[in-house]
């Protein structure tokens, strides 16, 4: 801990893999910073993620499944039957490959904000993201990675020291 601040002098969930002073991992959903070195419960919260995400994904299709039930106990008739079952499978398939793309490179804030109804109807294809992902990293992680493994890169590029005094350094002629 800090002793001016009375904080942590790693952020929570780290195992203290950033330098001090240096950059910080981004933490993921459901893993913290654990992503960084794979410590700490990484495998078991992997695991927990894709369990988790599939157990959803099926309530929630059950879910669908009595909605669907009520719409056709309510005899709306069949064209409007399909155009709801449409719906919902196409908009669990954009929502499954925004997802996808979102765990590669970061998504613009006015695209997602315009797609945000789009994407709630096609929740079902996002968790499927989830689990799908999690199979090989944590949702993110990639990115992530890459993220903060330039950042250190940059961060050790800016302090890094010249050994030897300058101004004593021959000069070419």
């Amino acid at each position: 801990m800090s002793d001016e601040t009375g904080t942590l002098d790693t952020p929570a969930g780290s195992s203290g893999a950033a330098p001090a002073g240096g950059p910080h991992p981004e933490p993921l959903r459901f893993f913290g910073t654990t992503w960084v070195n794979h410590d700490n419960g990484y495998a078991a919260r992997r695991a927990g993620v894709a369990v988790g995400s599939l157990a959803v994904a099926v309530a929630s299709c059950l879910v669908l499944r009595f909605a669907y039930e009520g719409i056709r106990i309510a005899d709306t008739g069949s064209f409007v039957t399909v155009l709801i079952i449409v719906m919902f499978a196409i908009c669990s398939a954009l929502a499954f490959r925004n997802t996808w793309d979102g765990f590669g490179k970061r998504h613009d804030p006015q695209r997602q904000a315009s797609l945000r109804g789009l994407l709630a109807i096609g929740f079902v294809g996002s968790l499927l993201a989830y689990f799908f992902r999690s199979f090989t990293e944590a949702p993110g992680e990639k990115l992530h990675r890459e993220e903060y493994e330039k950042a250190r890169e940059d961060y050790e590029r800016r302090t890094f020291r010249r050994t030897g005094n300058p101004s004593k350094k021959k000069r070419r002629r």
